[in-house]
Order: structure tokens, then C-alpha cells, then sequence
């Protein structure tokens, strides 16, 4: 079979075929009378080996050591193409990132293009200084794409440069929502916990409160514990298990109590939160310490049935509880005396006429 023969039943160029015979890669088994290059069957299997190996990334040197060396074992080649190829996609992939975070921004000259292109590899830096300095100084009017924070807040570790990242987010608007959201998905906790604690700081953006409330069901407890905080802001009473645990666990207890505080100013949680509360108290596991963090919470809720139970625990069997409890009653009824003494010293004063008797 002539070269050219060969080239239209492989797909391989002629060019291509000589190149390979000049390499000994395939070399035609005969030549015709008037010098042309002709192949046998088995040159053409040899010629598609070739091709099939090219097709997984080896080199031409590298095919023809495996033809040709026994020796020459795929798996130790097989396992670097891997690595080489992961490499490579994950160059690809952050070229990807880059391109869209661009073309999101919108730029109308290429000095647009610099200046975001310049934030990215501020945000890559290994300072964090650098970092947080990047967000924190850049030019009012240099529009940085929501999906790029976004990005950089589910992988930022330093606290200081989170929160400056936090901040420009919520800023931009709702528009990173859709990444954050991704992160929550992650199998990596740190991202998840980074995640809703970004769009806990925009919880009034669109989609951001179905977010939350997905994410009270989430295995780690730091996630649980954001999106209960944050939902209970905003005034959602599935928030509230998780409120009481906090209190319960004397993680973030204080903020919890005063979130069950806001709730309870919903007549339609006010009893839920109280009756959950006084559970805990009643529970077998409940030590002073836990009792005393509830005695604490009980005094945010508003309504007359929280005063009552403080009244019955400033008699509790627990010396400690009870003192807690006590001067939690008096602090009580000072504030109500203060609020009726400027309720009366609101009072309009009547100012009589001459000759009228008061």
C-alpha cells in the first residue's frame, strides 16, 4: 500500500508518515521499483499503535521506547501522564476562573482588564497583609465581580482577611450568592463553615435564607450554629433548636439568648422558646453550669410566662441557680419601675387658666 493510500485510510498525514519514518517510528517494509515508500499490513497496525499512544499524551520518543523495549513498563508512564494531565487542568481551570471573573467585570478598555487581572494576583499572594490590603484599597471605581469575592472567601483562612472579604461581598450585592452556595456543598467543613458565614453577613439577599435554613441541617456544628444565628435575625423560628443548643452547649450562648430574645417578641414563638427552655432546665444532664446559661437566656424573652419562671427558680434547690435567678427578678422589676417613671414624667402637664381651681 502506497503512502498516500495509507494516509487516506488512516487519517495520518503524509507529511506526518514520513516524519515518522525518518524517526525509525514506522518504517515502510518495501519500497516500489520507482522508489515510493509501501507498507504492509503490519506497518499500518504499527502506524494506528502509534497514533493510540499519541492520543494519551507520550511523546514520540516515549511510543517508540514502548514498541520497542520490553522493558518499558505503562505503569510508572501511565501514573506521570496522570499527574502531568491533572496539572495541566488545573492550570486550565484557573485560567477558566480568571477569564469569567474578567469577563464578568465587565471592563471597557484593557485597563479594566489589568486591574482586575492585578487583584487576582493580589488575592494569590502568600501575605496576608497584601491580601486584605488588596480589598480594602481598591479604587472606588474598579467593579470587582461578586463570583470573584466569593471565590476568595471560601478559600481564605487568615480571619482578618476574611472579614475584609466578607465585606466587600456583601457590598457587591447578591450576586455571589450561587458560589457561596456551591461551598456549602463542599465535603471540606472549613469551606462550609466559610460559606454560610459569608452569606449569613448578606442574609437579605436573594436565595440567602432557603440557603441558611438548608444549612441547619448540615453534620458540622459550626455551620449549624451560623446559619442559626443568622436566621434567627431575620426572624426565622427553625432557628430555634439550634439556638437553645447553643445555649444549652455554652457556645456563642450569649448571642444565641439575645436572638431568642428577638424571637420571642413573635407571640408565636414566645412560647415555644420559653417551653424549650424550661425542658432544658428540667433535663437529668443539665449541671449548674448549663442552668445558669438558661436562668441567663430566660430574662431576654419577652412575655409574662419567662418572669414567672424566674420568680420559681429564685427558690431553686440549686444555691447557685436560684442567686442567679434572684438578681435576675431585680433587675427586672428596676427596669419596670424606670419605664413607669418615664411613662409619668412623659405625661402631658395640664396647665390651668387664671381664677381656675386644679
Amino acid at each position: 500500500m502506497l503512502i498516500g493510500d495509507v494516509a487516506r485510510r488512516s487519517g495520518v498525514s503524509t507529511r506526518m508518515l514520513r516524519h515518522y519514518d525518518a524517526l525509525g517510528l514506522v518504517r515502510p517494509t518495501g519500497r516500489t521499483v520507482g522508489g515510493y515508500r509501501e507498507y504492509s499490513a503490519e506497518d499500518v497496525r504499527r502506524i494506528f499503535h502509534v497514533e493510540s499512544l499519541r492520543s494519551l499524551g507520550l511523546s514520540l520518543k516515549q511510543i517508540g521506547r514502548a514498541l520497542e523495549d520490553p522493558a518499558f513498563t505503562p505503569s510508572a508512564l501511565v501514573s506521570d501522564l496522570i499527574r502531568r494531565t491533572e496539572d495541566r487542568l488545573a492550570r486550565e481551570r484557573e485560567l477558566l476562573e480568571r477569564l469569567r471573573a474578567i469577563d464578568a467585570s465587565a471592563p471597557t478598555d484593557w485597563q479594566g482588564v489589568l486591574r482586575i487581572v492585578e487583584l487576582m494576583r493580589e488575592l494569590n499572594s502568600t501575605s496576608a497583609a497584601r491580601r486584605q490590603q488588596a480589598v480594602l484599597a481598591r479604587p472606588e471605581d474598579v467593579s470587582v465581580p461578586a463570583e470573584l469575592l466569593a471565590g476568595a472567601v471560601l478559600t481564605e483562612s487568615d480571619p482578618h482577611v476574611a472579614g475584609a472579604l466578607r465585606w466587600a461581598l456583601a457590598r457587591a450585592g447578591g450576586d455571589g450568592v450561587a458560589t457561596l452556595t456551591a461551598g456549602t456543598h463542599s465535603e471540606d467543613a472549613d469551606i462550609r463553615r466559610r460559606a454560610v458565614l459569608a452569606i449569613a453577613e448578606m442574609s437579605e439577599a436573594p436565595g440567602a435564607v432557603e440557603v441558611l435554613a438548608n444549612a441547619l441541617g448540615d453534620a458540622d456544628t459550626t455551620v449549624r450554629r451560623h446559619a442559626a444565628l443568622a436566621l434567627g435575625r431575620q426572624g426565622v423560628a427553625a432557628a430555634v433548636p439550634t439556638l437553645v443548643s447553643m445555649v444549652v452547649e455554652g457556645s456563642n450562648d450569649v448571642d444565641a439568648a439575645e436572638v431568642l430574645g428577638t424571637l420571642s417578641l413573635d407571640p408565636a414563638c414566645t412560647d415555644r422558646i420559653t417551653t424549650a427552655l424550661v425542658d432544658e432546665l428540667a433535663a437529668p444532664t443539665a449541671d449548674s453550669a448549663t442552668r445558669i446559661r438558661l436562668t441567663q437566656a430566660l430574662v431576654e424573652l419577652a412575655g409574662t410566662t419567662a418572669q414567672e419562671v424566674l420568680r420559681r427558680l429564685a427558690h431553686d434547690d440549686d444555691s447557685a441557680v436560684a442567686l442567679v435567678a434572684s438578681s435576675l427578678v431585680g433587675v427586672l422589676k428596676d427596669q419596670s419601675l424606670e419605664d413607669r417613671a418615664d411613662e409619668h414624667s412623659c405625661t402631658p402637664q395640664v396647665r390651668l387658666g387664671p381664677g381656675i381651681a386644679g
